[in-house]
């Protein structure tokens, strides 16, 4: 190989390092979108129930290559703060492991006595075992370009908090005899301490890989005044920044918006949160705030908006279940939406690749979301409903985003709801006339199906500048429009 050869490939070779060692970050184009690997990413995923290391029956690699069949670039975990007892809300829930299969953080001890079996944990000494396991499950999901969300906490429940760790029984130095209500609040000043070790643990242990976002808290005050658990939250934003400081790679920070807009738990404008953080479409019904409620009143803080939990499939919805959960997807991302997680109950440790024909349907519904993003330059687009002028019926819901004069995306659906936790889809024969306000240009117009990715119709228009009526395809649920403007 000559010189000049010789350099240019060890010029590529270094570049190649750098943008895959770069942790996934901000779009420097359009700090609305994520950026991962040396380009522009939506994150869209069906994850599981977030029991994906703690629970050792759970076989991950299956998991994660389902995911990765479907072009399926997200899963989150909850890393061992909290975890549940078997069985709570679904059969096979991932996130009640077996006793005998839970893996915690925290190490063991000689000492009989832990509520669920076996000995008490010592939480002056970690599991090594537990972390081996930890950074294999994130290494695997990143062979498969999987980002992972390691969401550090939860609120704790009635039923959780006296099976933690933390909990004064079930360790051997009797610390933490409090009330649940407790364990996200600033009062305790040696289960705070405690906290925070476990916090700048798990930072230190996930610092090597690019892979990883870091949330704080999952609904922080679902049994917490907000006032109490605010500085807490606050609190630990500080810890992972300071613990970041001194290491080699800053990984973004998300943190739930729960409450009113611009209260104390919606730190969107705090310059320490990197995502906003998102749950259910628009208002959860305990202060949770849904995804679209996201887009409607937080897009002007400009920073990614994650909808990281859906209702818990097939929990809670009706009718159409699968189209209860696309339209979600489809109508979320397409409204200028980050990152998107439909959480599901047909991944367990029986099942940990879901093979269900229903779960087909699932991943493929978001396979196909992916790909009608990809088809854009989409980092180059924002949320905008404007260039819609009329056509769209009342009781119809969607959303558009937008680059003036070059590129549209359109999601319209048909569904009663959406105030709430889900959608409750009402098939039917559809068909509108869309008035559309463009400036002049020759353009691509497509039709697509959300369910199959296929494309319905397609038309060249010549166009001389502002409104122009398209007619869409019959349809039962829902349909997408892409228009491009022709090179």
């Amino acid at each position: 190989m000559g010189k000049t050869r010789g350099c240019l490939a060890l010029m590529l070779l270094l570049a190649g390092q750098t943008a895959f060692g770069q942790a996934v970050s901000v779009d420097p184009a359009n700090p609305h979108y994520l950026f991962f690997h040396g380009k522009p990413t939506l994150l869209i995923t069906s994850a599981e129930h977030y029991g994906g290391v703690v629970n050792k029956d759970f076989d991950f690699v299956k998991y994660l290559d389902a995911l990765k069949a479907y072009d399926l670039n997200y899963t989150r975990i909850y890393p061992g703060a909290l975890f549940e007892p078997v069985g709570k809300f679904l059969p096979g829930n991932t996130l009640g492991p077996r006793p005998h299969s839970l893996i915690l953080p925290w190490a063991r001890s000689n000492e009989p006595g832990y509520m669920l079996g076996g000995n008490k944990f010592d939480l002056d000494r970690w599991d090594p075992a537990y972390f081996t396991r930890l950074k294999d499950f994130i290494a695997q999901a990143g062979e498969r370009g999987i980002v992972v969300e390691v969401c550090l906490f939860n609120s704790e429940y009635s039923d959780t908090w006296p099976i933690s760790p933390l909990y004064a029984e079930n360790n051997i130095q009797n610390e933490n005899y409090y009330d649940f209500h407790d364990a996200q609040t600033m009062k305790h000043p040696e289960l705070v301490a405690r906290q925070d070790d476990y916090v700048r643990k798990i930072v230190r242990e996930v610092n090597e890989f690019d892979n990883v976002i870091l949330e704080i808290c999952d609904e922080p005050s679902l049994f917490t005044p907000i006032v109490d658990a605010a500085p807490w939250v606050a609190h630990f934003i500080r810890v992972i920044q300071t613990t970041e400081s001194t290491l080699p790679k800053q990984h973004l920070i998300g943190q739930e918006v729960q409450g009113p807009v611009d209260g104390p738990i919606d730190l969107s404008g705090n310059p320490g949160i990197s995502m906003i953080i998102t749950q259910y479409i628009y208002d959860s019904g305990d202060g949770e705030m849904g995804g679209l409620k996201g887009l409607d009143f937080e897009y002007h803080h400009n920073k990614p908006i994650e909808e990281n939990e859906t209702y818990y499939y097939p929990l809670g919805y009706k009718g159409d279940k699968i189209a209860d959960s696309r339209v979600e997807a489809w109508e979320f991302m397409v409204g200028g939406g980050a990152s998107f997680n439909q959480l599901n109950g047909l991944f367990t440790a029986d099942d940990p690749a879901g093979k269900t024909p229903d779960n087909a349907q699932l991943l493929r519904s978001l396979q196909n979301l992916q790909t009608f993003l990809s088809s854009f330059e989409f980092d180059k687009m924002h949320q905008n409903k404007q260039f819609v002028k009329s056509g769209v019926p009342a009781g119809a819901h969607w959303r558009a985003i937008s680059e003036a004069g070059r590129q549209y995306a359109v999601h319209l659906h048909h569904s009663e709801g959406g105030k709430q936790g889900s959608y409750i889809a009402t098939p039917g024969n559809y068909r509108e006339s869309l008035v559309l306000d463009l400036p002049a240009g020759n353009y691509r117009v497509d039709w697509v199906d959300p369910a199959q990715g296929s494309v319905i119709r397609s038309e060249n228009v010549n166009h001389a500048g502002g409104t122009r009526t398209l007619a869409t395809p019959p349809y039962h649920v829902d349909i997408a429009l892409r228009i491009l403007r022709a090179p």
